[in-house]
């Protein structure tokens, strides 16, 4: 066990009461398909709640990692979340890959559930998250994968294969897509853009941790109004005035009138008390790493992607801003030279891979099929 996860027992293990709680289903009545909630010294649970997979620790990269596991031999799919999310986003392909015999592996990315949080703002800067990612091949002796990730974890698998090109036989990147490095920081580019109004990373840049105070103060709220679909039925907001002097972020979000079909109760507690224990900081910390992430891949500016690779998002996802099939597929031909595709799926929102898992799925697997990555 590190030295940081020592410092801090005594706080998580305080905070892993309110997560078994949650994860028992007495928030909304669920059932609590985990039976008894196994959990190592830190709280971290260590039982999977998804038939076939399994839960284990790894040291990679001067950090402690849990990771999710399904399959012991085949290609090897490495499956990169996003914020604000855990290796539990991918319990559908973890199945589904595995049942098709490749080996497939989804760690709770840096700063999230059972893996380590560095405190440091820097240790979050995109080559640490690209050499984890690497260091997970390391550990488990495997010399190649195919990369997939889905919001920032699609940030980080299109930096990975760039800074690891030899590393990786496939790309599948869901929500952002990629078009080379950016003439100018991405957080020049916003902040002029929105100037005294409201933008989520904008704020997730705000001084003293603003933003993991007020998610910290209530995860349920939180997920429960981002974790929706395009149609998703919501109360009013509470903050209407686009001032970011106005307020937070969980305000401007309408709260659910319900759940989404895709989403259960207990789908919902389970990613709520890995929050109620890990906190929020870790993740926000991704974001306050834009500038710096700039800046490190100066030398990648010219770079192509050589590898297939397969881009998924949902039709109705806010990151592509309505962008079509043919105008993604240009902007990401400029960098990425095997581009076998671009799919979005119609009626489908941010969290594709949970939306629609079929869909994704199948798309996953005949991309594979077509790449010659095959069992």
């Amino acid at each position: 066990m590190s030295a940081f996860r020592r410092a801090k027992l005594s706080s998580i293990l305080l905070r892993t009461l309110v997560a078994s709680f949650a994860l028992a289903g007495l928030a909304f009545g669920a059932e609590n398909p985990l039976g008894e909630i196994m959990t190592n010294s830190d709280g971290a649970i260590t039982n999977s709640p998804v038939d076939g997979v399994t839960l284990r620790y790894i040291e990679v990269n001067d950090i402690t990692m849990r990771i999710a596991e399904a399959g012991d031999d085949g290609p090897l799919v490495l499956l990169a979340h996003g914020w604000p999310e855990s290796w539990y986003s991918w319990r559908h392909q973890l199945k589904y890959l595995s049942e098709l015999g490749y080996r497939v592996v989804a760690p709770d990315m840096r700063g999230y559930g059972g893996t380590d949080a560095p405190i440091a703002v820097d240790d979050y800067n995109i080559e640490n998250i690209a050499a984890d990612m690497v260091g997970i091949l390391d550990h488990l002796g495997e010399e190649r994968a195919v990369m997939v990730g889905h919001d920032w974890g699609a940030i980080v698998a299109w930096q990975t294969v760039q800074f690891y090109p030899n590393r990786f036989d496939g790309l599948i990147a869901m929500s952002v897509p990629f078009a080379g490095r950016q003439e100018r920081s991405p957080m020049v580019e916003w902040r002029e853009t929105f100037g005294d109004n409201f933008y989520y990373i904008l704020y997730h840049n705000e001084p003293n941790g603003v933003a993991e105070r007020e998610y910290d103060s209530n995860p349920r709220e939180l997920l429960s109004r981002l974790y929706l679909s395009p149609r998703s039925p919501r109360e009013s907001p509470a903050i209407t005035d686009p001032r970011a002097s106005a307020g937070g972020w969980i305000g401007r979000l309408g709260a659910p009138k319900s759940l989404p079909s895709w989403l259960s109760a207990f789908d919902l507690n389970y990613f709520v008390g890995e929050f109620e224990r890990a906190g929020f900081r870790g993740g926000v910390n991704y974001y306050r790493n834009f500038h710096r992430n700039w800046e490190l891949t100066e030398s990648l500016k010219n770079a192509h992607i050589g590898i297939p690779t397969l881009f998924i998002a949902g039709e109705r996802d806010v990151v592509i801003g309505g962008a079509s099939e043919a105008r993604l597929q240009g902007a990401m031909s400029r960098v990425v030279n095997d581009l076998r595709g671009v799919i979005l799926v119609p009626e489908v929102g941010h969290w594709v891979q949970q939306e629609a898992p079929d869909v994704v799925n199948q798309a996953m697997s005949d991309f594979l099929t077509d790449a010659n990555i095959i069992p």
